[in-house]
């Protein structure tokens, strides 16, 4: 085999194993996505409006666009989103000239306190097969990619 041959197929072997590590990644993903929506549903809360009570929360206060660029979402959609939660009574928002500010009302910091540090402790459970050292490495690999 030349030399050329050589790099070729261990070219092919890492792309074939880059591939596995990919679809790994997505059935992990998707796994955790499903169970979370099943978890959720407790509260019946869907994922995204979670992740805007729990940004909200742990900032206190945002204006729109930064609650949109932290959920990496348009902000049509947070528009949409904000005002289902709005309307549960959960998130309001209050304009300050060009501004809109969204923050948790009382009824939102109760569901903030019931909902997240459960919801934490429910997504940390989903890595209990690794051990300690193990966490560590994968977030380190991640971290790399």
């Amino acid at each position: 085999m030349s030399e050329n041959e050589a790099e070729s197929f261990l070219s092919k072997r890492d792309e074939r194993l880059g591939l596995m590590v990919w679809y790994r990644l997505s059935r992990v993903y998707n796994q955790s996505l499903k169970e979370t929506h099943q978890h959720l549903r407790k509260w019946d809360l869907s994922v995204s409006q979670f992740d805007i009570l729990a940004q909200v929360g742990a900032n206190k206060r945002l204006t729109q666009q930064q609650l949109a660029d932290k959920l990496f979402v348009t902000k049509g959609n947070i528009t949409q989103l904000l005002g289902k939660l709005e309307e549960l009574g959960f998130v309001k928002r209050e304009q300050e000239w060009k501004t809109k500010y969204v923050s948790l009302t009382e009824k939102g910091k109760e569901l903030f306190d019931d909902v997240v540090p459960m919801q934490e402790h429910f997504q940390a459970s989903q890595y209990n097969a690794l051990n300690r050292d193990e966490k560590r490495q994968l977030l380190d690999l991640l971290k790399k990619i």
